[in-house]
């Protein structure tokens, strides 16, 4: 992918059986592993993290919580080191079953599946869930990242491999590192959060080779409108950054787009290793 990701160059894999992780002194309130019970929302470590308390108490816990925050960061690459290929897919959480994009995520993720593809989505329900029975229905690994939040999220029930996270910042560098693309259904905040923080890394270069696709042409045309008519108008983005959204309105499309950008990728990797290799 790009430079500022790596990639685990093999075939798509088997969830593989990992040992429980060893036991952190420093978070002896904590159980190991990335599994948390529902909690009161006061007790959300996310939010005491961005709160600001008095300097005593910070002396006493942000230096600390450093360390949760990279005990989650290292159960994370290791839960998810063997993923590849993979595409994570977003929408909204309140997406009903009747509603046509929920058939829609399960056909394209199924669809992405088939060709090899893990799907990773944030374990939840909605969108989220119908991206997860797709990814069973086409026999690939199906993947949640849940996120602990103020009111109780549980896994939805076609995710093969479950992680649940404290922090948002953590969870989001998940999907990104150990995805190939991203598919954006109708969502809200949450899907927006995903869908600009990609593109940012995609204008600074921070990633390559990484398409961000938006399935809905008449959900996202408002959108689209005034980020032509307004931000680009404005020299705020360039033209490129906007050609860096694809909007599609079928599964299949999807599935040509991001076969398309993994093969290129493929290709880069396999010229710059016999490149290293002649030299």
């Amino acid at each position: 992918m790009g430079t500022g990701f790596s990639r685990f160059r093999g075939g798509l894999k088997p969830a593989p059986t990992f040992p429980a992780p060893t036991y952190n002194p420093w978070m002896a309130d904590e159980k190991p592993g990335l599994t948390i019970p529902p909690t009161r929302n006061e007790a959300l470590e996310d939010r005491k993290l961005l709160d600001r308390p008095t300097r005593a108490a910070t002396l006493q816990s942000d230096s600390w919580r450093v360390l949760r925050i990279t005990s989650e960061f290292v159960t994370g690459f290791d839960h998810l080191a063997d993923v590849y290929p993979a595409v994570s897919i977003f929408g909204s959480a309140r997406t009903k079953l009747a509603d046509r994009y929920y058939d829609l995520a399960v056909k394209t993720a199924a669809l992405l599946a088939e060709k090899g593809f893990a799907i990773i989505t944030g374990g939840g329900p909605g969108i989220m869930q119908a991206a997860n029975k797709g990814a069973q229905q086409g026999g690939a690994l199906s993947i949640g990242c849940n996120i602990q939040l103020p009111f109780e999220q549980e896994i939805n029930p076609y995710v093969d491999k479950a992680m649940e996270f404290r922090y948002f910042f953590v969870r989001k560098t998940m999907f990104i590192k150990y995805s190939e693309a991203f598919v954006t259904f109708p969502g809200g905040f949450g899907t927006l959060d995903e869908l600009f923080g990609a593109l940012v890394l995609i204008q600074t270069k921070k990633i390559s080779d990484f398409p961000v696709i938006l399935f809905g042409s008449e959900y996202w045309a408002g959108l689209i409108n005034w980020l032509r008519e307004r931000v680009l108008a404005a020299n705020n983005v360039t033209q490129e950054d906007i050609d860096s959204i694809y909007v599609v309105d079928e599964p299949e499309e999807v599935c040509k787009i991001v076969l398309a950008y993994h093969e290129k990728a493929e290709r880069k990797y396999t010229d710059e290793g016999e490149g290293v290799a002649s030299s």
